[in-house]
C-alpha cells in the first residue's frame, strides 16, 4: 500500500516452530490479519476528512467596505448593498464614512438605511472622519446603539469563529488620541494580550498605507499598527480613499515581512460616488484599482483566510487569494 502502512505478525508458535497447526490456529491467523487491514484502511482514508474539516463550510465569512453612502448620488451603495444581500449568512463590517456629508441623524436615515441599513442587524461598524462631523459622531452613535461600542469611545472587539476582531477609531483626537500611552492605546493592548481566539484581524478609517492621491498614508495611526504587529495580527482593513488597494505583508515601517507581517486591504469602494486616481503606487502593494464599487469577503479558517474582492455588477476587476495565520 503506498501509504506505507506495513503489517507484521509474530506469534509465540512461529517464534518456536514457525508453523501454524490445525484449522483453529489458520483461522485465527486469519481474523487478526483481516482486523490489522481494517484498521490500516481507517487510519488512511481518515486524513483527507480531516484536512476538509479545517476549511469547512461553516467558516464565518466577512465581508464589507467603508465610504459607503451619499444621497447625491445612491447608485454605488445600492450596487454594493446587492452584493451583500447575496451572503445572507456573513457578518457585515462597515469601515467609516457610512453616511455622507455629516453622518448626521437625517444622513443615516435618508443615505445608509435604504441601502446598507437593511443589514444593520448583522453589520459591526467603525467610524469615520465624516461621522464626527456631527458632534460626537452623535448621528452614528444613535443610530447604531450598542452595536458601536461605547459611545464616548467607538472602539470594541468581539471573537468570530476563531478570530479575534477588532474595531478601532483612528479619529484619534476624538477619543484620546491613538499613542501606545492613550486610553484607545493601553485598551488595544490589554484587550490583544488576553484574547483566547488565535488570528486576529482589526479594521478602522484611516490607513498606514495607502496610494491614494486623495490622502495616501496616514502616520497618526502607526501606534496602533505597532501594537497590532507586537501582538501577531495577521489582517488590517481599512477606507479613506476611495478604491481598492491589497498589500503583502509587512511591518509598521513598510518593510515587507512575509513571516510576521500584517497584510492590509484599502476598501474605500463601499459607494461614495467618487472615485479617486492613485499617485505614484506605494511600497508592497500587490493589487489596486480606482474605477470599480465592491466590497472585499474574506473567509476565515481557523488557521487560514481567503479574500475575494466582489466586484459590482458589470465590472470585471477582481482580486482573491490565500493567506495563513502567525
Amino acid at each position: 500500500m503506498n501509504s506505507g502502512c506495513a503489517i507484521r505478525i509474530r506469534t509465540r508458535s512461529e517464534a518456536t516452530t514457525h508453523h501454524w497447526r490445525g484449522g483453529s490456529g489458520i483461522l485465527y491467523f486469519m481474523r487478526v490479519c483481516s482486523l490489522l487491514l481494517t484498521i490500516c484502511l481507517l487510519s488512511v482514508f481518515s486524513f483527507p476528512q480531516q484536512k476538509a474539516d479545517k476549511n469547512s463550510a461553516s467558516d464565518p465569512v466577512f465581508v464589507g467596505a467603508g465610504d459607503i453612502a451619499s444621497c447625491d448620488d445612491l447608485a454605488g451603495a445600492y450596487a454594493t448593498a446587492k452584493l451583500i444581500e447575496k451572503m445572507p449568512g456573513a457578518t457585515v463590517f462597515a469601515a467609516g464614512d457610512l453616511a455622507y456629508p455629516n453622518g448626521s441623524d437625517l444622513d443615516f436615515q435618508n443615505c445608509y438605511g435604504p441601502t446598507w441599513g437593511r443589514f444593520k442587524d448583522r453589520t459591526r461598524p467603525a467610524p469615520g472622519n465624516h461621522e464626527y462631523h456631527s458632534t460626537g459622531a452623535s448621528g452614528y452613535v444613535r443610530y447604531f446603539g450598542a452595536g458601536a461600542g461605547d459611545p464616548t469611545k467607538a472602539y470594541y472587539s468581539y471573537d468570530l469563529g476563531q478570530w479575534h476582531i477588532l474595531a478601532l477609531n483612528t479619529e484619534c483626537p476624538a477619543v484620546g488620541g491613538c499613542s501606545i500611552d492613550s486610553e484607545q492605546g493601553k485598551w488595544l493592548q490589554h484587550d490583544l494580550s488576553s484574547r483566547v481566539a488565535g488570528c486576529t484581524l482589526a479594521y478602522f478609517h484611516r490607513p498606514l498605507f495607502s496610494s491614494g492621491l486623495a490622502h495616501g498614508n496616514d502616520v497618526q495611526v502607526k501606534p496602533l499598527w505597532e501594537i497590532l504587529y507586537h501582538y501577531g495580527a495577521d489582517i488590517i482593513i481599512s477606507g479613506h480613499d476611495h478604491d481598492y488597494e491589497r498589500f503583502a505583508p509587512q511591518d509598521p515601517n513598510g518593510k515587507a515581512d512575509p513571516q510576521h507581517g500584517i497584510r492590509e486591504f484599502v476598501v474605500g469602494t463601499g459607494g461614495k460616488n467618487s472615485h479617486r486616481i492613485f499617485a505614484g503606487i506605494v511600497a508592497n502593494s500587490e493589487a489596486h484599482q480606482a474605477d470599480t464599487f465592491g466590497v472585499l469577503k474574506l473567509t476565515l479558517h481557523p488557521k487560514s483566510y481567503d479574500w475575494q474582492f466582489v466586484p459590482e455588477e458589470g465590472k470585471s476587476f477582481s482580486d482573491s487569494g490565500a493567506g495563513q495565520c502567525h
